[in-house]
């Protein structure tokens, strides 16, 4: 059997927030928006987003409720982080990745690592 993976659909409180924080951070475009659903098209798969009710992020470092995360590549690990702060999202402490990559909370506190492409 083979298979593809369409979309990565991440819980949230706010679809449509969610989506235009990640489209912004990717430079991928919002493809649907309501208050329940939005995805974020333009890369190799498809984010995307559905409102859950009283969702709560995972927390960090010591939430335990993390199932995955996102890993960015970007040329400028440092100048991304500036960005990405400036779109609402959060630099956490601790950070475990020394110089290799950065994690990030999305503004509903979802962790992703950013790290520099190469």
């Amino acid at each position: 059997m083979t298979t593809t993976i369409s979309s990565i659909v991440i819980d949230c409180a706010d679809p449509v927030a969610l989506a235009g924080f990640y489209a912004k951070a990717t430079g991928w475009q919002v493809a649907d928006a309501d208050p329940d659903y939005a995805s974020v098209t333009g890369g190799p798969v498809q984010l995307s987003f559905q409102r859950i009710e009283g969702y709560q992020g995972p927390g960090w470092p010591d939430g335990g409720t993390k199932h995955l995360h996102l890993d960015l590549t970007v040329p400028d690990v440092e100048e991304a982080r500036k960005a990405l702060v400036a779109l609402g999202a959060t630099v956490p402490d601790p950070q475990p990745g020394g110089d290799e990559w950065t994690v990030v909370l999305d503004p509903e506190g979802h962790p992703f690592c950013v790290m520099a492409a190469g």
